[in-house]
Formats: C-alpha cells, sequence, structure tokens
C-alpha cells in the first residue's frame, strides 16, 4: 500500500510538466542550447578537422567567456526597451526576438567561413553569435524566473534543460550526421558539408522565434517604492537628462548588486564562491572532448550516434530525476549529488584514454558522464533562481551564470595546452579533482536562505532561513 501511494504521489507530481509555462521551456531551452555548442562543442571538432592545432582550439574556447561577462550589460536588457518592438509585444519577448535572429543571422555567417583559409572571419562570426546567445539567456532567464515562483522552478529548469539537451543533441550528433552525409570522404577536410551544417542550424532557430510570438509577455514584480533606490537618490532631483541618466543606472546597474549584498551580507562571498565553482569539472572537460573523440580515432557516426544521441538521453534522464529529487529531498542535497558525481565521472574518460578506439568503453564513461550531469544542472538552476530577487530577475541571474562560467571558461581557455603537454589521461584526472573543493562549498553553504518572494511586494520581509530538506 504505501509503495502504491508513493507511485501515484511520484505520478501526481510528473504533472507539473505538463503546465503551460513548465512545457513552454522545453522550446525555449531548445533556442538557448542550439548556438551554445555551435560555438563551443562542434566547432572544436569542425576546428580539428580542419587541422587547427589543440592550443589553439584551447584559446579559441575563450569566445565562451561572452557568458561569463554577460552580467556587464544585463541591465540593459532588464530595464530598457527596443523601440517599437517592446510596445508591440513586451519587453521580455522583444529582447528574446532581437537576439535570435542576430544568432541565426551569424550562424550563417560562420557557415561561409572557412577555418582553414580564414579563420579570423569565422571567429569574429562565432564572437557575434556568442554575444547574442548571451543577450537571448539574460532574457530567457528572467522570462522563466518572472513566469513561477520559487515552488515550480526546479520543474521550469528541467524543462529547460530538456530543451537545451535536445538542442545539444541537433548541434552535435544532428550537425555532425548532416556534415557526414555530405561529406565525400572522412579521410580528407572539406568545407561545404559544414557550410551546409551551419545554415541548417541557423534555420533551426525559428523554433525559439516561433515559441517566444505564441508566448504571454510575464507579468513583473517591480515596485515603485524599493527602500535601497529612494535612500540612494531622496536627495536627488532628476530634472536634466543627465540626473535622470545617473539615476537610471543605479536602479538597472547598481541596485541589483546592492541588493544581493545587503541581503546575504558576508555570506555573499560563500554564495559566490559555490556558484563560480559548481560546474568547473565539466566545463573545462568539455572543451576538449571531441577533439578527444577525433583523436582516439572514432568517427563522426560514431560520434553522433554515442557522444550526442546516447549521451543526451543520459542527460535528460538525469534532469528529470534531478527535478524529482529537487521536489523530494530539498535543491541542496541534490546540488551535493550532483557535484559528486560530475567530479567522478570525470575519472572515466581518463580511463577511456587508455585504451583507445573502445566503443563500448566510451559509452559506459558517457553514459554515467551525462547522467550526472543532468542531476547536477537541474539542481543548480534551481538554486541560482532561488537567489534571484525577482526585482533584478534578468541583472541577477546574468550575474550568477556569468560568475558560473567565468573562472572555469579561463582555465579551460588552457585545456589544450595542458593536453599538448600532458596528455589527455592526466587532463581528465585534473578536472576530477578541480570538484574536490566543490563539495566543501556546497557544505559550508547549506544553510543559507534562498530569497523570500515576499520582499517583491514587502519591504518589511526578510528572507528566512529554512531547513535544508525543504530546499
Amino acid at each position: 500500500m504505501n509503495l502504491g501511494r508513493r507511485i501515484l504521489a511520484f505520478l501526481a507530481d510528473l504533472r507539473i510538466y505538463l503546465e503551460p509555462r513548465v512545457a513552454r521551456m522545453v522550446l525555449l531551452g531548445f533556442s538557448a542550447g542550439l548556438p551554445l555548442f555551435l560555438v563551443l562543442g562542434t566547432l572544436s571538432f569542425w576546428l580539428r578537422e580542419a587541422g587547427i592545432d589543440r592550443t589553439t582550439i584551447g584559446f579559441l574556447s575563450w569566445v565562451g567567456l561572452a557568458y561569463a561577462f554577460k552580467w556587464a550589460w544585463a541591465p540593459l536588457v532588464d530595464q530598457l526597451s527596443i523601440p517599437l518592438l517592446t510596445k508591440a509585444i513586451g519587453r521580455r519577448r522583444s529582447w528574446l526576438i532581437a537576439s535570435q535572429i542576430v544568432v541565426a543571422a551569424a550562424l550563417i555567417g560562420m557557415a561561409v567561413s572557412d577555418p582553414a583559409s580564414n579563420l579570423q572571419q569565422l571567429v569574429m562570426f562565432t564572437v557575434l553569435v556568442a554575444f547574442a546567445s548571451a543577450t537571448q539567456d539574460i532574457a530567457l532567464d528572467a522570462f522563466r524566473i518572472e513566469s513561477g515562483d520559487v515552488s515550480v522552478q526546479a520543474a521550469m529548469a528541467a524543462s529547460y534543460q530538456v530543451g537545451y539537451r535536445i538542442a545539444i543533441l541537433v548541434a552535435s550528433a544532428g550537425a555532425l550526421l548532416i556534415a557526414a552525409a555530405f561529406d565525400p570522404s572522412e579521410a580528407s577536410y572539406e568545407h561545404a558539408p559544414w557550410t551546409i551544417t551551419y545554415v541548417v542550424m541557423a534555420g533551426f532557430m525559428a523554433i525559439g522565434i516561433v515559441t517566444v510570438l505564441f508566448s504571454s509577455e510575464p507579468s513583473q514584480t517591480r515596485p515603485d517604492n524599493d527602500p535601497i533606490t529612494e535612500a540612494a537618490t531622496e536627495d536627488v532631483v532628476p530634472t536634466s537628462m543627465r540626473a535622470r541618466f545617473v539615476r537610471w543606472f543605479y536602479v538597472a546597474a547598481i541596485n541589483p548588486f546592492v541588493e544581493f549584498t545587503v541581503r546575504y551580507r558576508y555570506h555573499a562571498i560563500l554564495v559566490l564562491a559555490l556558484i563560480g565553482s559548481y560546474r568547473i569539472s565539466d566545463i573545462v572537460m568539455g572543451v576538449m572532448a571531441n577533439p578527444f573523440y577525433h583523436d582516439m580515432g572514432f568517427t563522426k557516426g560514431e560520434i553522433a550516434t554515442v557522444s550526442k544521441i546516447y549521451g543526451v538521453v543520459m542527460t535528460l534522464i538525469g534532469a528529470g530525476v534531478g527535478g524529482i529529487l529537487s521536489l523530494r529531498i530539498g535543491v541542496v542535497r541534490v546540488l551535493f549529488l550532483g557535484a559528486a558525481l560530475s567530479a567522478a565521472t570525470n575519472l572515466l574518460f581518463a580511463w577511456l584514454a587508455t585504451r583507445g578506439h573502445d566503443l563500448p568503453g566510451m559509452v559506459f564513461a558517457i553514459s554515467a558522464d551525462n547522467l550526472s550531469a543532468g542531476i547536477a544542472t537541474a539542481a543548480f538552476i534551481a538554486y541560482l533562481s532561488g537567489l534571484t530577487n525577482i526585482k533584478y530577475s534578468a541583472t541577477q541571474y546574468a550575474l550568477f551564470s556569468s560568475v558560473m562560467l567565468l573562472l572555469p571558461k579561463f582555465i579551460a581557455g588552457w585545456s589544450g595546452w595542458m593536453v599538448d603537454h600532458y596528455g589527455y589521461q592526466a587532463f581528465f584526472t585534473g578536472t576530477a579533482v578541480l570538484g574536490v573543493p566543490v563539495l566543501i562549498l556546497v557544505w559550508l553553504a547549506r544553510d543559507i536562505p534562498m530569497f523570500d518572494r515576499r520582499l517583491a511586494t514587502d519591504s518589511t520581509a526578510q528572507p528566512q532561513a529554512t531547513d535544508l530538506s525543504k530546499r
């Protein structure tokens, strides 16, 4: 009887994924994940096939730092309107549409750029894709956070991850299969297959555009009587254009950071340290994943089938499990579990490096790694969402996600150099060791309270510490 009731309760929990605001995140997650992998993972394989050395590929991964610095222009996305477009469809949706169109155009620019003869042009369009994609992330994170309270954020994060991972499936396995289908020979490099591939990928951005057009603008809670803003500007009468700009800049760019610091005080440093290191094992390892498969002798078809298709399925399972576990045992506990699994599974790639072209070994390593990544990411997104004040959702979430990427992306830029000098086995072992301090930080941050949403409407409310099992 107890087992039957638990099964029924579990099935009832799954109904949350059918809510429109939750289900919609699958398509928007797809739009967010597609360009990211095309400028990092798939691009690294393309570059390696074109004869670009591993050290250069590693340094080119610094293009991903655009995602780490998106906090710099997040206040503009949070506060500024796009002429005509914002009035027609709303602030969040207008920024989403504009960024998605730029991503599609820049992907076409990448398609016509051959790295073997014009690497500089390819890099230029890659930077544009990364910048527009990061802008889309800013608007999308705000859209998601403002579309539901903390109780549904884990489910929305899991749905987002489903779409995101499907996009990775398309941008990795799909891209490799398209390139392989139009490639006359695996033994030599041809640019034409990659041109076709990236033009097709640009067309897939229409999925996000259509989803945004058929979505409603989320309601925003932005009270005029913000106590921090009033305290800082009560003596300023914005009678001039300059004074109005200064006040706007404070509200848009400074206030979100001040609010976070005031709310968490000395705990803010610990929270930012946890955010800045949580995904370090996966991000640093990921840059060299495709060059590793290529150097181990795996074909594009094998990589597409095992690493991308099967691996993404395992990630989707992990994301679903992570969302349910977050509801059942709490976000922070799942954070710890995800961090431990992410670090440990990197050792499987060090083992695989000793075996060469071992297809069953590749399946095993990728299955374990992607399952742990799905669990960790679903919990981590829910954790970040729980830290965000809805009044500054775009700017604060951009700050958190930027901090998450800054250190890992910088270290990842040296990944090719590390492999060239010490080999794949030492490199993968080192990425696993990088995850050990994360476990300590999660344990230290376990009792720090998340944001009390009453603060969005009640300036007298304070964040309340909650039992670990309830978060």
